[in-house]
Formats: structure tokens, C-alpha cells, sequence
């Protein structure tokens, strides 16, 4: 089992990224964010981060912009798949700050600190539930972005 884990993380990493400490800011293990994203994400927001159109929205080349509005750090960690996954706080933590990296990374703002377990230990007390959806289109007016279908 070890060594079918290490020849997916191999094989399912983008290729031209390292997997050196320095390459994604907190993102230690950039191999094990990368199985775990497949393993508790990607069934609902693909392979691409790109969702589907009817109940998982995008994550590619939007995700990061919700920390540029107050508020959008903390939706991040309390939507409901981060928020209720049964991945620890370190593990977590690493898997949100690669997916903005993979998924947003023009989008990352300037001086962006890393979650931390820490705080994404904090954020998770209080997931976000049926509410989820119009706290993101809240955020996403404050951001000025254009509504789209799920999935777009």
C-alpha cells in the first residue's frame, strides 16, 4: 500500500513543481496535500478545481481572492468540506494552502501568510453549513467578481 501512495503522489503531481519544502509557502509535503486533495476533494471539485455546475462551485482562478475582502480568510477554512474533512489540523492546513497555490495562484495576495494548524483548528469550530453559499456571494460582490454558473 506504502508504495502504490508514493508512485500516485508521483505520478499525480504536477509536473514543474518541487517538492522541496520552499516550493509552496505551507506546504511542507507538497506530494501528501496533493493525495489528499484527491482523496477528499476532488470528487466534488474535480481534478481541475473547476466543481460542476449544479453544487460544487470553482475554486480555479477564484479561490484565492476571498483573502483580499474581510471575512474571506475564515470562509475559506469554514466551508464545509474543509471545515468537517477528517484530515487533522496540519494536514488541513497544508491542503488549503496548496489548493490556493494549485488552483489561484495570481490570485494569492501580497505578504499572504500561510494557514497554520492553529487556525485552521479555530476556523473549523464553526463550519459554515446551508449558509455557505451566501457568505461566498457576499464575499464575491465585495470582490466585484462577475456571477457564474456553478462549476465556471
Amino acid at each position: 500500500m506504502k508504495a502504490l501512495a508514493g508512485w500516485l503522489a508521483l505520478a499525480a503531481f504536477p509536473a514543474g513543481v518541487g517538492a522541496s519544502a520552499s516550493a509552496i509557502p505551507g506546504v511542507p509535503n507538497p506530494a501528501q496535500a496533493r493525495i489528499d486533495y484527491m482523496l477528499k476533494c476532488q470528487g466534488c471539485h474535480r481534478p481541475d478545481g473547476t466543481g460542476d455546475s449544479k453544487t460544487t462551485p470553482t475554486m480555479k482562478d477564484t479561490v484565492s481572492h476571498f483573502l483580499r475582502v474581510p471575512g474571506g480568510r475564515e470562509f475559506v477554512g469554514r466551508v464545509p468540506g474543509v471545515a468537517t474533512t477528517d484530515l487533522d489540523d496540519i494536514r488541513l492546513a497544508q491542503l488549503v494552502n496548496w489548493t490556493l497555490y494549485r488552483f489561484d495562484p495570481a490570485g494569492v495576495p501580497p505578504g499572504f501568510k500561510p494557514y497554520t494548524a492553529a487556525e485552521i483548528g479555530r476556523l473549523r469550530q464553526a463550519p459554515l453549513r446551508t449558509e455557505a453559499s451566501k457568505v461566498r456571494a457576499g464575499l464575491a460582490a465585495q470582490l466585484d467578481l462577475q456571477p457564474q454558473p456553478l462549476g465556471k
